[in-house]
């Protein structure tokens, strides 16, 4: 069992930034692919960025040069830092974790964290 724990949302001003981090615990988060997704309300959730545990990394067209994601291993945790923030950047962001093995899938979401630009 993975828990999966957001933070580092906020109120931010278009033109800022914010470093979102999704912390682990139960199990190595360096095993799982893990993604960053959002919802924004009234709209259906997005994959924003995702990295591989082999470290390959893809991005939302929105988010292609104004994102980042990355992964501590030592620390557990994955990071989405997000530069030159946008009013329809606001959203719940959210990690997932997923791993398949022979005959299992593990899926695994944390529950959130806010974001909202604004000025």
């Amino acid at each position: 069992q993975v828990q999966l724990v957001e933070s580092g949302g906020g109120l931010v001003q278009p033109g800022g930034s914010l470093r979102l981090s999704c912390a682990a615990s139960g199990s190595i988060l360096s095993i799982y692919d893990v993604g960053w997704y959002r919802q924004a309300p009234g709209k259906q959730r997005e994959l924003v960025a995702g990295i591989t545990s082999g470290r390959s990394t893809n991005y939302a067209d929105s988010a292609k040069g104004r994102f980042t994601i990355s992964r501590d291993n030592a620390k557990n945790t994955v990071y989405l830092q997000m530069n030159s923030l946008k009013p329809e950047d606001t959203a719940v962001y959210s990690c997932n974790a997923v791993r398949s093995t022979i005959g299992r899938k593990f899926n695994y979401w944390g529950q959130g964290t806010q974001v909202t630009v604004s000025s």
